[in-house]
């Protein structure tokens, strides 16, 4: 019998979980945002009815997280991909610049790394007006600074490889060299970039709506979610906080190993495994 090799068993995992991520954020699209619930089951602990249990309204905290997740997944879709395209921009401007240019792009990452990311998510989003463009805005504008750097190092490197000096001594424009040599040789690394940074994007779209400053109250999120179960927790309902907040951290978590395995998946040298 053929032993699998470690590159297949990480491949194979990292379907399984892409399968499951994809199936709970459908599950939660095809909740409706307005389920209505019952005075005559509000507040009840979990059980085979309901899973979650309920919150004061009688919801279904179970439908209500799942719905909320699909909420903040897509949040932090859009986000992640307008930070991760932004970061590439700057990176390769940064690398492929002049001296002025680059310096100017680190002191700005270097400003935005400052500061952190939370405080600057609520800034940017209460001076537009808060809501889902303000969010978006926020997590856009403070996620791009790590891959940015790493783009910048990619293509510094790459830079001084022969094959791209040949191709400037036989006349070949910088457009062509970028279209032709460098952009081909980003992609795992923006790819990777984008899931990695998908988990800190919801983790943050969560927190900044848990303190009001995000997402509308009537939006079910998991931060509005969390935030309403704060003013029954000291009654004793932990469920409404304790399920929806574990569910949040277990998904975040398997979104970072989703990262790490597609990094692995697309290191060459792991392929000899």
């Amino acid at each position: 019998m053929r032993k699998v090799n470690r590159r297949t068993k990480v491949v194979i995992l990292t379907v399984f979980m892409m399968v499951i991520l994809i199936a709970i954020y459908a599950f939660g699209m095809l909740i409706p945002d307005d389920a209505a619930g019952s005075f005559l089951h509000a507040k009840q602990p979990p059980s085979l009815a309901h899973p979650f249990g309920t919150d004061a309204l009688g919801r279904d905290l179970l439908l209500r997280t799942f719905k909320g997740m699909s909420v903040s997944m897509t949040v932090g879709t859009a986000a992640s991909a307008i930070s991760a395209v932004f970061a590439v921009f700057v990176g390769v401007a940064a690398a492929a610049g002049s001296k002025r240019v680059d310096a100017f792009i680190n002191w700005v990452i270097d400003i935005v790394m400052g500061v952190p990311h939370t405080i600057l998510v609520i800034l940017i989003s209460f001076a537009m007006g808060r809501g889902l463009k303000g969010l978006l805005v926020g997590i856009a504008a403070t996620h791009w600074c790590s891959l940015a750097r790493l783009i910048r190092g990619e293509v510094l490197q790459l830079r001084s490889m022969q094959y791209v000096a040949v191709s400037r001594k036989l006349g070949k424009s910088g457009r062509w060299i970028l279209a032709h040599h460098l952009l081909p040789h980003l992609g795992p690394q923006f790819f990777v970039g984008l899931v990695l940074m998908f988990p800190h994007a919801i983790l943050h779209e969560a927190s900044v709506s848990f303190l009001g400053f995000g997402l509308p109250p009537e939006q079910p999120a998991i931060g509005m979610i969390l935030s309403e179960s704060m003013r029954y927790i000291g009654a004793g309902m932990w469920w409404p906080a304790v399920l929806p907040g574990l569910t949040l951290v277990l998904i975040v978590l398997l979104i970072d190993k989703l990262g790490d395995n597609l990094r692995m998946v697309m290191d060459p040298y792991s392929a000899q495994e």
